[in-house]
């Protein structure tokens, strides 16, 4: 497997345009990580049914978000996407989030070009409020079983916050260079 963080950059990040890999598929609980050191995608555990993720699950390569892992990515689309390939996406937000006292963010894109809607999805207001729902309560909860408490959504932020994390993610992975 290709090393993303070699042969991908972050994207256009000042036009809203990311390179995004896909980790995990939409309904999925098997969390998928990327292995930076071995290159590849590892499964890294499952987790309970009732946790699927609620949404397609990836990262931005050339980033490193505070926790020390690559920029996570939720990734709105009409049907799961397949693990380990990228596309292009549209930056629309972000979800501003802490895992066990650390900043985890999720940059929430769509595709780039998205014929289905029409690419009519250009912002956090253009989805529908139970998605968003889904996706906070998701990220409050999904540790419950093992470490309750652990998680804490701390918002929703537009995509000039999100372009803000980004670029700071981009800062950090330059500098660990």
């Amino acid at each position: 497997m290709a090393d993303f963080n070699q042969i991908l950059t972050p994207g256009d990040v000042e036009n809203g345009i990311v390179n995004v890999v896909v980790e995990i598929p939409q309904g999925s609980s098997h969390k998928i990580e990327w292995n930076r050191e071995l290159a590849v995608m590892q499964l890294d555990r499952v987790e309970p049914a009732i946790f699927a993720k609620p949404t397609n699950y990836g990262f931005i390569p050339q980033t490193l978000d505070e926790d020390g892992d690559e920029l996570d990515a939720l990734i709105i689309t009409d049907e799961p996407l397949t693990t380990g390939i990228f596309m292009e996406a549209k930056v629309i937000g972000v979800l501003e989030f802490v895992d066990d006292n650390e900043v985890d963010d999720k940059v929430i894109v769509v595709p780039a070009d998205d014929r289905n809607t029409g690419n009519a999805i250009n912002s956090l207001e253009d989805l529908p409020s139970q998605l968003l729902k889904q996706i906070e309560h998701h990220f409050n909860h999904y540790k419950d079983l093992k470490k309750p408490g652990s998680t804490v959504v701390k918002g929703f932020g537009d995509v000039e916050r999100a372009k803000q994390i980004i670029r700071e993610s981009i800062t950090r992975w330059n500098e660990q260079a």
